[in-house]
């Protein structure tokens, strides 16, 4: 009789007390629990530990290298299962995610294709605008200039197999967005991606209230992702990511038409 598939849940999390309760509550209520739900800690200072700890279903470990490629990799590692997902402390999973996630499997090679999908932002006044705007640059722009999809940091699953393939290879580092890298070493590797447009889990937009300098330093993370992989097209994500500086009024009008006033006229 053939083995029934089990999930490994990863959520990387550095001082996420604010959001970490919403996000284990979406994976308590879903229709099926993952078999595995490990919250990796990167150094927190606040109750992040403390509030993991008080679901049953949660193992904590830790990460002690700081940054989020580094709790990914030991979550990754520590994973038992055929399937790892991975989620933000932020992220909060609709009830049926768990299922959707085993039933794409019962139908694709669990060690050979990688599952993502998109994020709609719970904190905007126009959720529905930021989605098509993170549908249109981050996954179709990426798509046109790595030549397959990346898998959004947010909401995605990868076969362990996979990862063993490749963990030894990916850029372990800390100025480019590392789920891009992931991406393309899976690609590299001989793995499938596949991005369903409808597999969509609920995240924060933060970025936009950081300061202008912090959010665009964290945009000019994209064409440094592609330029470490010698992408020959890499400006376009220089173009994209002006982009989304310039639309930030639509994500959130308030606080983007203040950024945008301090860049330009400051």
């Amino acid at each position: 009789m053939k083995k029934a598939l089990a999930l490994s849940l990863i959520i990387p999390a550095y001082n996420e007390e604010e959001h970490l309760i919403a996000c284990l509550d979406s994976v308590a209520a879903q229709t099926r629990l993952p078999d595995e739900v490990i919250v990796v800690d990167n150094n927190s200072t606040d109750r992040t530990v403390e509030i993991a700890k008080s679901y049953p279903f949660v193992r904590v470990i830790t990460a002690r290298n700081q940054g989020i490629v580094y709790a990914r990799d030991a979550g990754f590692n520590a994973a038992q299962h055929e399937l790892i997902g991975r989620i933000d402390s932020d992220s909060i999973l609709p009830p049926d995610w768990v299922e959707y996630v085993m039933r794409f499997y019962t139908q694709n090679d669990p060690n050979k294709v990688c599952l993502t999908g998109g994020g709609r932002h719970y904190n905007t006044p126009l959720p529905h605008i930021s989605q098509w705007i993170l549908s249109v640059l981050a996954f179709r722009v990426n798509q046109v200039v790595l030549g397959h999809h990346f898998l959004f940091g947010s909401n995605m699953v990868i076969p362990k197999a996979v990862w063993s393939q490749i963990k030894s290879e990916i850029c372990v580092r800390n100025d480019i967005h590392e789920d891009i890298d992931i991406a393309i070493h899976a690609h590299r590797a001989g793995a499938k991606i596949v991005y369903r447009r409808h597999f969509i889990v609920g995240v924060k937009l933060r970025r936009v209230f950081q300061d202008h300098d912090k959010l665009w330093a964290t945009l000019m993370l994209w064409p440094q992702s592609l330029r470490v992989h010698n992408k020959k097209m890499w400006f376009t994500g220089f173009i994209g990511a002006v982009l989304l500086y310039l639309l930030t009024p639509l994500i959130y009008p308030l606080k983007g038409l203040q950024l945008l006033r301090i860049k330009l006229f400051r």
